[in-house]
């Protein structure tokens, strides 16, 4: 498939200049419960490039660990510092903006884990923030305590914006759903810190020590992948093994800086 809007030696510069590809996962590395054939070569060519790479995901209601071993079930060789969430972005956000670390959360047991091995105390009583996450087990008494605290005007966190999270059985309510609920009761938007939001890079490039020059952003979805390269300011590049078709790319206001068919067609480019 022809690439559009460079031409094949700026692809290849461009390419060349990325020391650190981040890589959404379901549509870009795998679809479900099925790693994509071309996903461990495109692998393969980053070690031999000495390339890094690091898989990013919006979803904060399972904990990094949980991607670490879907992926090594599936034959990926990883750290586990090579899985990036939402949530350890908003933990990042919340240490570097709040001196407390007492917070009202709204999220999985997996999520409270997370927060509470990082340091982080919860708490209805006086949180420096509201935090909300992708919360399968929100109830009526969160959601009520949540409003209460936001309408006293304590600061609303956010871990991402998507409405719905796909699952075989078809979406699912997500933590945008969520979001527009406590915001219909209370007035109140939140700080919103996952994928599109250049808040993502820079906790990243803050863990990593990396400089955006040398990033590149790799998703099949323009709103949410492709959004947060042309954002942050950092190289983007579209696959079209998931969400996003090619007539979807000329009415978007996301315009990626390649685009591919899959990891396949991107390894090609590599060599």
């Amino acid at each position: 498939m022809p690439i559009d809007f460079c031409n094949e030696l700026k692809i290849r510069e461009k390419l060349e200049q990325i020391d650190c590809f981040m890589l959404d996962l379901d549509g870009t590395v795998y679809l479900g419960d099925h790693l994509y054939p071309w996903s461990l070569g495109f692998l393969d060519r980053l070690k031999e490039l000495k390339k890094n790479f690091i898989f990013v995901t919006n979803n904060s209601s399972r904990k990094g660990a949980y991607y670490v071993a879907k992926l090594t079930r599936m034959g990926v060789s990883l750290q586990a510092e090579q899985v990036f969430t939402s949530a350890e972005a908003t933990r990042y956000f919340l240490k570097s903006n709040y001196s407390s670390r007492h917070i009202y959360l709204l999220g999985t047991p997996d999520l409270e884990e997370e927060f509470c091995e990082d340091g982080f105390h919860l708490t209805s009583t006086d949180p420096a923030a509201v935090v909300l996450g992708f919360d399968q087990t929100l109830t009526y008494d969160k959601l009520r305590v949540a409003c209460a605290l936001l309408r006293q005007g304590i600061p609303f966190i956010a871990t991402h914006p998507d409405f719905n999270c796909p699952t075989p059985e078809g979406p699912i309510p997500d933590c945008g759903a969520m979001i527009a609920a406590i915001t219909a009761s209370t007035g109140v938007s939140p700080k919103i810190i996952g994928k599109p939001y250049p808040e993502m890079v820079e906790a990243l490039c803050s863990k990593f020590g990396l400089q955006r020059k040398n990033i590149a952003m790799i998703g099949d979805r323009l709103y949410t992948d492709i959004a947060m390269g042309q954002q942050s300011g950092i190289t983007s590049i579209l696959v079209l093994s998931g969400e996003t078709q090619l007539e979807d790319v000329k009415d978007s206001p996301y315009v990626p800086d390649i685009i591919v068919a899959n990891l396949g067609e991107l390894t090609e480019w590599l060599k």
